[in-house]
């Protein structure tokens, strides 16, 4: 029987989709299937390009009916939403559900998908009718977008970016610059191009336009990546960028590429979840076939406990994306909580795929390595999610932004339901100024845990989050370590792993989670706070008071072994359930 918390092909049936939702993810899961196994992996050791998935994503208009906001929709001549194109809406749910199964099946399909939605968040901002209206044609054409920010020499650092507009006189520009670690640069049908005009100095000059990579004054340079990703360099020469093209200008533009990438790092958290399940029916599956000693290598103790571990930790990833989308698509003007969760998704979800990879692996061995399997392109491709969007570091640091506020100064919010709803996400191309993060308010994170008090692990997490509420009043970095980054990176570990909980908990309660496995997982989480706790201890800069906290806040996890046994019996089971075709 398919185990509820994993996605499993073969028994996948998204029903709480609307009809034509639930028709596009059954259908690509069916494509992928029908192309089978051995077809996927010798694609991604030859680099092909994407061709064939791109043709059938086309036909089914599958990127033009997901990524097309309902505002959009009747902007192409002649159309109209109430009845030319329903099914079309940007709706964070069911891109969520399409991410995982990219994931699952290949990164390198996710990625065409990922960056054409990075590189049709400038357009969506926009109130360039022209410009709208001409991404919303090439997206029922079936091209892909693409967008252009980062730069060779200054990374994603926008502040410097060397594309220039020259003004040609007539109210139009001359864009020259290069581009640098694009993705779809070799193929889009449109490249939202960040630059900087040459007549106006600081913030004011800023641009984001639009180019199209056929252009002749558009020169493809290379791909920089050795995958079937096309991760481009490519260079303008005298490109000329008239009205129609301007999609934001001075501080807007700015604004633009940061809520872009509010946008789009949410799909990182579930395409590495895709590529852990796939990668666990799998892993389970060898282990459970295999001999060693004259006795199965899953009756080993140590390997059940890392299997379990696994497990575990992926089902929190799971559980926390899950309700992380519901924040994220309730997001308005007084509520940006999603601003917390968002990049949280980021690095502690990939990062936590990264340590499911790792325990399976460790089980696996030498057959992660094997050219005939899913898993060896998985150990690869994890590792990027963690890396792109900005890194695990950027992210923490953002996080940490919020750690008064959440811990220490709760507001009143109702509560947010569920959102499967077939809704557009309209507010998350109207973000506003990306600033102000000091202000943001949360409800209180305290009731989730207070609902699983009984759970012997959850009680003993509890103990270690409210002693990082005492650290944030009686122990918190002084001025100077305030700008010791890696000290404050310890606690902003500390930090994730209680907002991890938190929303663990809360989608624990609305979908009543097993309690063996939340229990279980919350083992796991306390193993994980006392690690970075004993971290913390260890950095150069911590004081007397702050490594008299650290070892205080170390717990040991509630042993059961009847739960367990339980929950390792979930795992034990997995081998049969699932494998793709040949």
């Amino acid at each position: 029987m398919a185990d509820p918390l994993l996605f499993n092909p073969r028994t996948y049936d998204p029903a709480h989709f609307d009809p034509e939702t639930r028709r596009l993810l059954r259908a690509t899961v069916d494509w992928f299937e029908n192309r089978g196994k051995r077809r996927l992996i010798e694609d991604y050791r030859s680099r092909a390009w994407l061709a064939d998935f791109l043709a059938f994503a086309a036909k089914e208009k599958l990127f033009a009916t997901f990524l097309t906001p309902a505002s959009a929709a009747g902007e192409q001549p002649g159309d109209q939403q109430a009845d030319g194109h329903p099914d079309k809406r940007w709706d964070t749910a069911r891109i969520a559900a399409l991410n995982e199964i990219f994931g699952f099946y290949g990164l390198d399909y996710w990625y065409a998908w990922q960056v054409t939605i990075l590189g049709l968040g400038p357009v969506w901002q926009s109130d360039n009718a022209a410009a709208r209206a001409r991404a919303a044609e090439l997206l029922d054409q079936g091209e892909v977008f693409a967008f252009g920010l980062s730069e060779k020499t200054h990374g994603a650092d926008i502040y410097s970016t060397d594309m220039l507009l020259e003004p040609d006189g007539d109210g139009g520009f001359r864009a020259s610059g290069a581009k640098y670690y694009i993705g779809n640069g070799n193929a889009a049908g449109l490249v939202s191009v960040f630059g900087r005009r040459t007549d106006i100095e600081g913030p004011d000059g800023y641009v984001f336009f639009a180019a199209d990579s056929r252009h002749p004054a558009y020169h493809l340079v290379k791909n920089v990546v050795d995958s079937s990703k096309y991760v481009s360099e490519f260079r303008l020469d005298d490109y000329p960028v008239g009205p129609d093209d301007i999609l934001h200008t001075g501080r807007a533009a700015f604004d633009a590429a940061l809520n872009t990438v509010n946008v789009g790092k949410f799909n990182l958290c579930t395409a590495s979840i895709g590529i852990c399940e796939h990668a666990m029916y799998e892993a389970v599956t060898h282990a459970h076939n295999r001999i060693l000693y004259g006795r199965p290598v899953i009756a080993f103790p140590h390997v059940r406990r890392e299997l379990t571990d696994a497990y575990v930790r992926l089902a929190g990833m799971k559980l926390f994306s899950d309700r992380a989308v519901d924040y994220f698509r309730s997001a308005g003007p007084d509520d940006r909580r999603y601003l917390l969760f968002n990049p949280m998704t980021k690095m502690k979800v990939t990062t936590e795929g990264e340590k499911v990879i790792d325990l399976m692996w460790d089980v696996i061995a030498a057959k992660g390595f094997e050219k005939d399997t899913y898993f060896a392109q998985a150990a690869t491709e994890i590792r990027g999610l963690p890396k792109l969007e900005g890194t695990v570091h950027v992210n923490l640091a953002l996080i940490l932004k919020f750690m008064g506020n959440h811990l220490l100064n709760p507001a009143a919010y109702e509560p947010v339901p569920t959102r499967l709803d077939a809704a557009d996400d309209a507010f998350l191309f109207r973000q506003g100024p990306a600033r102000g993060l000091g202000s943001v308010r949360f409800h209180d994170w305290r009731p989730a845990f207070d609902a699983y008090a009984a759970l012997p692990n959850v009680a003993r997490f509890r103990e270690q989050a409210d002693a990082l509420c005492e650290f944030v009043t009686t122990a918190a970095p002084d001025e100077k370590q305030s700008r010791d980054l890696d000290l404050l990176l310890a606690v902003g570990q500390l930090f994730a792993l209680v907002v991890h909980g938190q929303l663990i908990l809360e989608q624990a309660r609305l979908t009543g989670l097993d309690e063996d496995v939340l229990d279980e997982l919350f083992a796991v989480l306390v193993r994980d706070f006392s690690a970075y706790a004993v971290e913390l201890h260890g950095k150069d800069s911590a004081t007397d008071a702050q490594q008299r906290w650290a070892l205080a806040a170390v717990r040991r996890p509630v042993v059961d072994e009847a739960r367990s046994a339980r929950v390792w019996e979930r795992v034990e089971a997995l081998p049969g359930t699932y494998e793709m075709a040949p």
